[in-house]
């Protein structure tokens, strides 16, 4: 890539991010910037295909008999938070930043990405396909994002997983499971003796959670976390509960499937435990992976991921790798410099190029 292509490629991005963020895409809510997005890449000669809220599109040479690369990111975005300064749907410059709700989580992983898919486009000979995918309600891990178009993409030999990681390759990611728990109980006045009170027995269970050791310690993610974050029991003050419920957030990773730690809750405790979802489970790439390989070979760095993001409804092997800053997400007066979404293009090409050519 020539720095004359790399400009043009950059100006076109930052030209797509400032619409983007100009029109409001809230989690099921992002008709409009999949319309912008469509739009964009049907301008550039790409036929697009859709459902519901999702874009994707193929390379120009697709051929079935090859391996295939995805390209992810979404275009959805929370809501502004009540101490925003600036209108968070006009996009700003100054000081070398680009201000905006959307703009690092994950405007500029997206635009870049579908730049750098632009990019290899028409390119013959390529050893990969290529699949870029503009995908909606990443914030709110709905049914109708990626999850709901992924089987529609044919096989896929790994994701790109665009959310911002400062271009660093974010090998492994940690996955999430609340868990509604219900300690039960007999129900008495309080003036008398009762050994079977709910919130009691609520106590031990959520003693145990609180010390608890998994045996297995991930060297990217460290250990599967377990967190009380909900607590409720009782209605008056001389009423002994016959109930007690709980909320449980547990962090897992690589090392245990949602399910196998979810066994491991229910065989130590005694209180009735349901989780929402047994579907974000932990995701990483391998070190050595191609990928990896080749982002290593140019000065990138790996780490694993604390966040969720797309990459836990994925199911083939993925990373998170983007422009921007993972603490600016979701922040007043979010921001992503100007230089990280070229970066980002660049970084994104001399990686992939490895592999492609």
């Amino acid at each position: 890539m020539t720095e004359q292509e790399l400009h043009q490629l950059y100006n076109s991005a930052l030209s797509l991010l400032k619409q983007l963020i100009s029109i409001p895409s809230f989690s099921k809510e992002e008709a409009q910037t999949a319309d912008c997005i469509e739009k964009f890449l049907n301008n550039h000669g790409i036929k697009t295909h859709r459902s519901d809220n999702n874009i994707w599109a193929f390379n120009k040479h697709f051929n079935s008999d090859k391996p295939t690369i995805l390209l992810n990111s979404h275009h959805d975005t929370v809501n502004p938070n009540s101490n925003y300064t600036l209108n968070p749907f006009e996009p700003i410059e100054k000081d070398g930043k680009l201000y905006g709700l959307g703009s690092n989580d994950a405007g500029g992983c997206l635009v870049s990405l579908i730049h750098t898919f632009l990019y290899f486009y028409d390119q013959p000979n390529l050893n990969y396909n290529l699949i870029i995918s503009a995908t909606a309600e990443e914030e709110i891990s709905g049914l109708n994002g990626i999850e709901s178009i992924y089987n529609k993409l044919g096989p896929i030999d790994f994701a790109i997983v665009g959310e911002p990681t400062e271009m660093q390759l974010a090998i492994a990611e940690k996955g999430l499971l609340v868990l509604d728990c219900e300690a039960k109980g007999t129900s008495s006045h309080a003036a008398h003796p009762n050994n079977d009170n709910a919130i009691i027995n609520a106590m031990t269970d959520i003693e145990w959670i609180s010390k608890y050791k998994f045996e297995k310690v991930s060297p990217l993610l460290g250990e599967v976390k377990m967190t009380v974050t909900i607590i409720n029991a009782g209605t008056q003050h001389n009423v002994v509960p016959n109930s007690c419920k709980f909320t449980v957030d547990v962090r897992t990773t690589e090392l245990y499937s949602n399910l196998e730690v979810l066994n491991i809750i229910k065989s130590h405790v005694n209180s009735e435990v349901t989780p929402r979802s047994l579907r974000l489970n932990s995701s990483h790439m391998p070190l050595d992976h191609a990928f990896v390989k080749a982002g290593l070979a140019i000065g990138r760095s790996y780490y694993g991921s604390p966040t969720s993001s797309d990459q836990a409804v994925i199911p083939c092997i993925s990373l998170k790798m983007g422009p921007g800053l993972s603490t600016r997400s979701h922040s007043s007066d979010e921001y992503i410099f100007l230089n990280e979404i070229k970066e980002g293009i660049k970084i994104y090409h001399d990686t992939l190029v490895q592999l492609l050519k």
